[in-house]
């Protein structure tokens, strides 16, 4: 085995001096270090940014989405979208542990999923077999490497792996919802019926309480259903999170007060300014979509006025994994979505 360093710097090809995540190209020689694990790929959760991305730049042709994440995968050594920077995460089974990789309580053999991004992750693809549309799912052979420093789930035996990976794939949004919202709070929801829109909603009505208010987000009229099905949101809107203005209005219009806390867990660019102007002044807005842009939040929000505290969404937060498939576990109705949709 090959010589180590905690955070995988060793593998950076281009440029040097960056961390693997901000690099252009790592290398997927699958030949591990002694602090890394070698893990036979079964599914990539490819971010929901990236993977609607790639859909539309294909025309939701298959054939050219197969074709361009393999791509991307053979130019950069992991699956990194040049034009969002996002990843996702996968799910496979260990294959090989190094000698000094610190984790003692796994072993060959054992189905995880990883919860670090696949834009930092050594991905190696010998063949896809499958692409979901609907769910951002990818089947394959191949390889990847976990570095000492990333973090993982074992996937629960009692639960479908498919499922397990489309919940920690978004595990990190409503456990950092779970510290954001306090009882009584008014919270709107960007995006509410999409997968870690719903998990959201979950916790923001857990949260809130009785006398607080969730209000939901959503551009398709069967999304409106759908949470009203789910009884995850005390109030929808049906509006273009694209147009600040429209959506602005129509939360004053169903609510006297603005938003205390705004989640933004939209796919989309643009969606800034719907966050911003309908959040209160000393509100936090949290950004969990990679579509978000620092520029356009920053200067947009001063541009107006606008005394939020702004949140960059971090996948992580400690026991997020455990909270999100506690959510999935005990919340039936959002655990019949997630089997219709994923499994």
């Amino acid at each position: 085995m090959k010589e180590l360093n905690k955070y995988g710097t060793n593998r950076v090809l281009e440029p040097s001096g960056v961390l693997p995540q901000a690099a252009t190209k790592i290398s997927n020689d699958m030949t591990i270090y002694e602090n890394e694990i070698l893990i036979d790929v079964i599914t990539l959760n490819i971010d929901s940014a990236s993977f609607t991305q790639i859909k539309n730049a294909c025309n939701k042709d298959v054939v050219k989405m197969e074709e361009m994440i393999l791509d991307i995968v053979n130019t950069r050594g992991k699956m990194q979208n040049p034009v969002t920077g996002s990843g996702g995460m996968l799910i496979g089974t260990i294959k090989e542990i190094g000698s000094k990789f610190p984790n003692s309580n796994i072993k060959v053999g054992d189905k995880i999923a990883t919860l670090v991004s696949l834009s930092l992750t050594p991905l190696k693809i010998k063949k896809i077999n499958s692409i979901n549309l609907d769910n951002d799912q990818v089947n394959i052979a191949g390889e990847a490497i976990l570095f000492e420093s990333g973090i993982f789930a074992q996937v629960p035996s009692d639960m479908d792996e498919h499922l397990v990976l489309a919940a920690l794939d978004v595990a990190g949004a409503p456990a950092q919802v779970d510290k954001l919202v306090k009882k009584n709070d008014t919270v709107l929801i960007i995006g509410a019926a999409g997968k870690s829109g719903v998990l959201c909603a979950h916790q923001a009505m857990k949260n809130a309480g009785p006398n607080g208010t969730v209000i939901g987000v959503v551009n398709e009229t069967w999304q409106v259903e759908l949470l009203k099905e789910l009884n995850l949101c005390h109030k929808v809107v049906l509006a273009d999170a694209t147009n600040a203005i429209e959506v602005y209005e129509k939360v004053k219009a169903v609510h006297d007060e603005l938003a205390d806390v705004t989640i933004n867990v939209v796919n989309v660019q643009n969606t800034e300014m719907s966050c911003i102007l309908s959040t209160k002044d000393d509100g936090v807005v949290y950004f969990f979509s990679m579509a978000t842009s620092f520029t356009k939040a920053a200067l947009g929000a001063e541009g107006v006025g606008s005394d939020v505290t702004m949140i960059i969404g971090n996948g992580y937060t400690k026991g997020h994994a455990e909270l999100t498939l506690n959510v999935v576990n005990n919340n039936k109705n959002i655990k019949e979505l997630f089997e219709r949709l994923y499994t």
